[in-house]
């Protein structure tokens, strides 16, 4: 069975016996919304993207997993900020006093920049078309991704949960290693506070058994989404995982390189692993 809200999100449900487990990619979405009214090129903002982060972990469903896609882009709305997330630079002179505001990252709910120097719009934005994205967005992703790890949860005693994501790096040349500084995987547990130790370390031991330098809290550390469900001592487990995009993508033209193949197959395998040991820590809990 799948579900899907159109212009918003999709949830695909498992296709095998039903696992404790829970996967999103809130940033993978690729239908601007008409309404968007940005004026820089569209490029800039398909480079803001998680691509094929959602094809990345795609397998997850066929090992009992649940699998949550937003539709709408990142730029449009940001499902992993906050509602009040919101950069007063960015509205109208009366929008302010509409909003309860609470800015607490650089990109925040709504971007005001594609990148350095380049400005998304060319207009300030009003409350209410905040209000509108919110409640056109925002609010269903956060209900829908809830409402799955809160089924789950009563139905095995605890949920696993990973939020997908992606990181930008400089290319790498063929046939080379990775530069010292730079990670092929980043997993997020904000210091330990959003999932078990014992979680985040299987995750991070499957990725370098498999070759891959996987990193803990480094840079990434994880946002809105692992704090809202990441609740280990209520058996409630969320883990950020970044993967580089050299590892799979042109960061420029957003072809797939030849390792896609590799890769998405070495996440499946991920994705294996960790159904297993979610259903093993769920009969124990």
């Amino acid at each position: 069975m799948s579900f899907e809200i159109p212009g918003v999100l999709w949830r695909r449900d498992p296709l095998a016996r039903e696992r404790p487990l829970v996967f999103d990619s809130p940033h993978s979405g690729t239908d601007y919304p008409e309404d968007f009214g940005f004026c820089c090129p569209l490029e800039e903002l398909r480079r803001v993207e998680d691509t094929y982060v959602d094809e990345l972990w795609g397998a997850a469903p066929e090992h009992g997993a649940t699998l949550i896609g937003a539709v709408f882009p990142r730029s449009y709305l940001d499902p992993n900020r906050t509602a009040h997330d919101i950069d007063p630079k960015l509205l109208a002179d009366d929008a302010a006093s509409q909003l309860l505001l609470r800015p607490e990252t650089r990109t925040g709910l709504v971007r005001r920049i594609a990148k350095r120097g380049v400005r998304i719009y060319d207009r300030k934005l009003s409350a209410e078309e905040i209000r509108q994205r919110i409640d056109r967005c925002h609010t269903p992703y956060h209900r829908v991704l809830d409402e799955t790890c809160e089924r789950l949860h009563r139905k095995f005693g605890a949920v696993w949960h990973i939020n997908c994501h992606s990181m930008p790096s400089a290319p790498r040349q063929t046939g080379r290693p990775p530069e010292p500084e730079q990670a092929d995987f980043v997993l997020g547990d904000r210091d330990g506070r959003t999932c078990a130790a014992e979680f985040t370390g299987f995750v991070a031991r499957t990725l370098r058994d498999m070759g891959y330098d996987a990193r803990i809290n480094e840079g990434y550390k994880g946002v809105e989404i692992v704090r809202r469900h990441g609740h280990p001592a209520e058996g409630r487990h969320s883990l950020q995982i970044e993967v580089d995009r050299a590892l799979y993508m042109d960061q420029h033209t957003l072809a797939k390189l030849p390792g896609f193949d590799r890769l998405k197959a070495d996440i499946t395998r991920l994705i294996e692993r960790v159904a297993a040991f979610a259903s093993e820590r769920a009969r124990m809990a």
